[in-house]
């Protein structure tokens, strides 16, 4: 057998040494995490954009109405 103390550590079984993980890391939060934020905040700003439009557009047309209604 293995000179190993704990059996879910057997000496000699391969594997090898494992990587340092980073505290995010260890959290599920690693590298892939980063790019999914970032595209997340690309869509939200694409989506602000798309509604500051429309409400520019709303606004003009308000205005407009608005302006024939009172003179």
């Amino acid at each position: 057998m293995t000179d190993s103390k704990n059996i879910n550590n057997p000496v000699g079984q391969g594997g090898g040494q494992r990587k340092k993980l980073s505290r995010a890391e260890r959290q599920n939060n690693g590298p892939h995490r980063n790019l999914d934020r970032q595209g997340a905040a690309d869509r939200k700003a694409e989506l602000v954009r798309k509604m500051r439009e429309k409400a520019r557009a709303a606004e003009a047309t308000g205005q407009t109405g608005e302006a024939t209604t009172q003179g």
